[in-house]
């Protein structure tokens, strides 16, 4: 079996010990990404649409550097701290999974790193 680990630096770096992606033969499992300017290492300002659309693109810079755009993904994780958001997110997640979104659960969680109030992971497959 195919294993490897994925980093780039056009996502943020992991403030853990663990890694942005690993490849196992056509599987991808994402990490959780939080909205963290990849720049700055800083939470990204604005309202939990600005905060979604950085995680977004933190997941697709990831997905990049395996090779692979949005279209690849087939599960998703969202974690919101609050529900109420839930509707805004969905906006947002519709831009970029416009068509034949992938499979998703979403759970309300007490606490994110950083305080943030979303973090999405990711299972995408390879061809």
């Amino acid at each position: 079996m195919d294993r490897h680990i994925v980093s780039t630096p056009a996502a943020p770096a992991a403030i853990g010990p663990y890694s942005q992606a690993v490849c196992w033969d056509h599987l991808v499992f994402l990490s959780g990404q939080i909205p963290l300017d990849p720049a700055t290492g800083q939470v990204v300002g604005g309202g939990i649409e600005a905060q979604t659309r950085r995680v977004l693109e933190n997941l697709k810079a990831v997905l990049a550097a395996a090779g692979l755009d949005l279209g690849a993904v087939v599960r998703t994780t969202l974690f919101l701290v609050d529900l109420e958001d839930f509707a805004l997110v969905n906006q947002v997640y519709a831009e970029y999974f416009p068509v034949n979104p992938p499979a998703r659960s979403t759970v309300q969680v007490a606490r994110l790193p950083r305080d943030v109030r979303i973090e999405i992971d990711a299972i995408a497959v390879r061809p």
